[in-house]
């Protein structure tokens, strides 16, 4: 019995030493454009910096236009240097207007996150 409870003991010790593993998300850290940022020229990719490392083939973008218009992306790609940062082309160049980013990802350890911010093109 005393070693049952040894056992038990050492299994919640060894737990509480480790709670980021076990409560691990990727949340939005910050994006470019950022969000509600006005921004004069319209970009050509977005960036978005997670908490925690992402998994690309399962994260992605949509972006939707002033009329609800969305505008094609290229596959999401993780920097090189830094793999927290999601980065996605997009196909074409948003005009000018309030733009929305619904975003997913999905971290290494296989937690799904999502979430959407906005952007003003001005020119």
């Amino acid at each position: 019995m005393a070693l049952r409870i040894n056992y038990l003991a050492s299994a919640l010790l060894i737990a509480s030493f480790s709670p980021a593993v076990v409560f691990a998300h990727a949340h939005l850290v910050s994006q470019i454009p950022a969000a509600d940022a006005r921004v004069g020229a319209a970009p050509q990719t977005l960036t978005l910096r997670f908490s925690e490392d992402v998994e690309p083939s399962f994260s992605g973008v949509t972006l939707s236009g002033p009329q609800r218009q969305k505008i094609a992306t290229e596959t999401a790609r993780v920097d090189p240097g830094d793999n927290r940062n999601l980065i996605v082309a997009l196909q074409a160049t948003p005009g000018v207007g309030e733009w929305r980013v619904d975003w997913h990802a999905v971290s290494v350890d296989g937690h799904k996150t999502h979430g959407s911010y906005r952007f003003h093109v001005e020119q």
